[in-house]
């Protein structure tokens, strides 16, 4: 009989499962859950994490789903598309609890529209031995070959859509294909994008490749659909069955979720006005020793002027954690800066302090808390008021 459970981010329960069954749901949720025994024989606490989505074991089904509010979720996957995009989506994932179908849907429909405009197509240089010239010959290839001088080494250009981007998101479209509890219109929308790219080869796609591929005037609206492609080759695992044992799982760490849309809308927000690094590589120490890496620094004119750290979860008081600001306090220690700044994603039970001052260093630690419980168009006002207190700190220190 299958077993199905929910929970929030960091929220517990407690479950029955066999102790073969409890072994494998353990194994399988390393670094999702916790598992521990309860007090009842049979019984286990289950302790969700940071991640949030669909984990399935044999007939084992864990939902968790996380505390903001759900179109907010797909708001801080930055697809680069005005909120009312996903706002079909996000309404069926508040209703279902499942997030891998409504993602695979916001996939599918974002693909039939891109490819609606055109499949993208790019010269590619090819280097082949054909029978007729094309192109230019390959002079050190042609004369390597010895006796008759048939078939030409040639050299040219290939007008193709069998280029990176058409490849990362059929990768992506077929991965979606295998995934089960996928409505028929979704299914049916992937496999007529797929037959769409039928020019383009079926490659293994790795997710990071999205990294080698350049924006440009051609490929911008190829974007919001890579970007929804890379989440699914990122996150979605799927292993076929293997006897009575199966598993499948996609989920989504919230911490790093959090902390890249807030990276990349101030990057938005500030741009032309200060430089925004992320993971910034220095030194704590004399000697280029302890090295530490900075969320983010902010520069003007070359020069760091101010230093965040992100942070997606409060304590349970709402408060600040002590080992942030002690971290805080090192980075701007080791950048020579009088401030620094902690942003957070705001818990339920008020906000962390504003500003603290070091004692006997006068070093001024501030939080800034976004609030991803309310409305996306608030969520968006934070952050530009969130820039804007950026830059008024970075004007203060220049």
């Amino acid at each position: 009989m299958s077993q199905s459970i929910e929970l929030a981010e960091y929220e517990s329960t407690i479950v029955r499962l066999a102790p073969d069954q409890a072994r494998r749901v353990a194994s399988a949720g390393k670094g999702i859950f916790d598992l521990q025994l309860a007090e009842s024989p049979g019984d286990y606490s289950i302790t969700a994490q940071n991640m949030v989505g669909t984990l399935v074991v044999d007939d084992f089904r864990v939902l968790i789903r996380p505390k903001i509010r759900p179109e907010n979720l797909f708001l801080l996957l930055e697809v680069g598309l005005a909120s009312d995009a996903w706002r079909r989506e996000a309404f069926e994932y508040a209703t279902s609890s499942d997030l891998l179908p409504s993602i695979v849907a916001f996939y599918a429909r974002i693909l039939e529209t891109t490819l609606a405009r055109g499949v993208l197509r790019s010269y590619r240089h090819e280097e082949d031995r054909l029978i007729t010239l094309r192109g230019r010959i390959d002079m050190t290839a042609q004369f390597r070959q010895a006796g008759i001088q048939l078939p030409v080494a040639c050299r040219f250009d290939e007008y193709t859509p069998d280029i990176a981007e058409n490849r990362y998101v059929k990768a992506a479209a077929r991965l979606a294909l295998r995934v089960p509890r996928v409505a028929a219109e979704d299914r049916r929308r992937l496999l007529q994008q797929v037959v769409a790219l039928e020019d383009v080869a079926d490659h293994s796609v790795k997710a990071d490749e999205y990294d080698q591929i350049s924006v440009t005037r051609l490929n911008a609206h190829y974007q919001p659909a890579l970007r929804l492609a890379r989440l699914l080759l990122e996150n979605l695992t799927l292993v076929d069955q293997r006897g009575d044992h199966s598993a499948s799982s996609f989920l989504v760490d919230m911490n790093k979720l959090f902390e890249d849309f807030v990276t990349q809308r101030l990057r938005r927000e500030l741009r032309g006005r200060l430089e925004v690094l992320s993971q910034f590589g220095t030194h704590l120490a004399e000697g280029r020793q302890v090295p530490i890496r900075p969320d983010l620094v902010f520069r003007k004119r070359g020069r760091e002027v101010l230093v965040s750290d992100i942070k997606y979860k409060l304590t349970g008081d709402a408060q600040a954690r002590t080992s942030d600001y002690y971290q805080l306090l090192a980075y701007t220690t080791a950048l020579d800066l009088s401030e620094g700044l902690l942003i957070y994603c705001l818990a339920g039970g008020g906000r962390p302090e504003g500003m603290v001052t070091v004692r006997h260093a006068g070093k001024r630690l501030h939080t800034y808390a976004i609030d991803l419980t309310g409305p996306s168009n608030a969520v968006e006002a934070a952050i530009a008021d969130l820039a804007s207190r950026i830059e008024g700190r970075a004007r203060v220190a220049a």
